[in-house]
């Protein structure tokens, strides 16, 4: 089944594709690697999703222009462990949904809109998305908010589909919830890009909702919890997603509790070890990366646990210090630590020139290509955002910023404008030189 095309025509488009003149225009071209660049969000997101699946074919690595979407679509091959050395940039997908009125939906379509700008993989790491929002939040799922008021992604809902704020539920009887994940991944697969979601695993963070309506606490003792929580993330790894990033990972099995800052109980060491094998095995994806937030310090307990990185500690302000990490850990091939450019607790403030230069670290400071470590990055670093609000609050709030009530407005006033472009372009500078080492 051709996902792609079943998308479009759910959205009353036709699946002839032709080249797309504004992207030939705002392309960036390393060799064969192709993305736009010295845009802003709302470029793109004011445009349709057929205008997306155009560039994207504008944009094809292979050089070749197909008449319609193909229907088989390989997801980037850098072997099994190709986690401990790639790029991840987490994008926050409900803040860029659209907002209309009091109403946010479709943070998925918004995200396929802005693949083309995305730098694809380089020759030896791949670049992956992570979604921020999957399952729907706790409170107020398919509304925006004032910036003042908690609309948390960080509560989630499980047994009750996926959220409000991500999926178009108006096509869900002609392509369902699942099939329009599929048509995403084909679509960031064909862009070379891998792709993933952030999950939570503090049980006081998870609901579970029941049939009459009502929702329960989630509790790690419960073996029908603990078997739905596999099952949920099973049924999203077989869409086509690759890497699942863990919320709170540095403290499963009670580690390093003193600085714990999430809410509730969460698994025990042995229970996370079968929760991301039976992942692997039940899903026949020998290949997936499980990230770990802050899991630093004994990497070894990490190795063993099944993650294949984890955002570290390592100062990502100093060029040596990267580079020094990426020789000593070179043989490491399981498992490594990563550098952050940003995290998603980023509370603003860090200057472009600042972030350049943590970009600049994460994907040049190594003796060889094949000894980079992982690197992790929010939408923000490539995107930035106004400056009365950061990274963090549009994780703990879901803020309209449209004027008018319209998405086009959000899209607008989301972001910087002027000096973002700028900004875009020279990271796009720096993504060129990388992509073919």
């Amino acid at each position: 089944m051709n996902y792609v095309n079943k998308l479009l025509k759910a959205l009353k488009y036709n699946t002839n594709l032709n080249i797309d003149k504004w992207t030939l225009n705002n392309q960036v071209v390393s060799d064969m690697k192709k993305w736009v660049a010295n845009i802003v969000p709302a470029d793109l997101l004011e445009r349709t999703v057929k205008d997306a699946v155009n560039s994207l074919m504008t944009l094809n690595q292979d050089g070749n222009f197909y008449k319609t979407f193909p229907d088989k679509v390989l997801t980037p091959d850098y072997g099994d462990n190709w986690g401990v050395t790639s790029n991840y940039i987490e994008i926050n997908n409900r803040a860029i949904a659209e907002m209309s009125g009091n109403l946010c939906r479709n943070g998925l379509i918004s995200t396929i809109k802005l693949l083309p700008a995305i730098p694809p993989s380089a020759k030896s790491w791949s670049n992956c998305i992570i979604l921020s929002q999957i399952f729907p939040n706790i409170y107020g799922d398919g509304y925006n908010k004032p910036a003042e008021e908690e609309n948390s992604i960080y509560g989630i809902k499980l047994n009750s589909g996926y959220s409000q704020n991500i999926i178009n539920y108006e096509i869900k009887e002609t392509i369902t919830p699942n099939e329009q994940f599929t048509a995403f991944n084909n679509l960031a697969h064909f862009h070379g890009l891998k792709t993933g979601f952030r999950t939570v695993i503090s049980a006081d963070q998870i609901k579970i909702g029941l049939k009459d309506g009502s929702d329960i606490t989630f509790d790690w003792t419960n073996n029908e919890h603990f078997e739905l929580f596999i099952k949920a993330h099973i049924e999203l790894i077989n869409t086509g997603f690759e890497a699942i990033f863990i919320d709170s990972a540095k403290h499963i099995g009670g580690y390093d509790m003193q600085n714990y800052t999430g809410v509730g109980a969460l698994p025990s060491y042995e229970q996370m070890q079968y929760i991301i094998h039976e992942i692997r095995s039940k899903s026949g994806n020998t290949h997936l990366s499980f990230v770990g937030e802050k899991s630093t310090g004994d990497f070894a307990r990490y190795e063993k646990l099944g993650l294949s990185t984890g955002t570290g500690f390592i100062e990502p302000n100093d060029f040596h210090t990267v580079r020094d990490e990426s020789i000593e850990y070179k043989y490491s091939k399981n498992y490594s630590p990563g550098i952050e450019v940003s995290n998603d607790n980023d509370e603003g403030g860090r200057s472009y020139e600042e972030r350049l230069r943590r970009i600049n670290n994460s994907i040049f400071a190594y003796e060889y290509p094949s000894d980079k470590l992982a690197s992790f990055m929010q939408m923000e670093d490539l995107f930035p955002l106004r400056y009365d609000t950061n990274t963090h609050q549009l994780m703990m709030s879901n803020p309209s910023y449209s004027i008018d009530g319209t998405p086009f407005s959000h899209w607008k006033n989301l972001f910087t404008t002027d000096d973002g472009r700028e900004y875009n372009k020279k990271v796009a500078e720096l993504f060129s030189h990388s992509l073919n080492l």
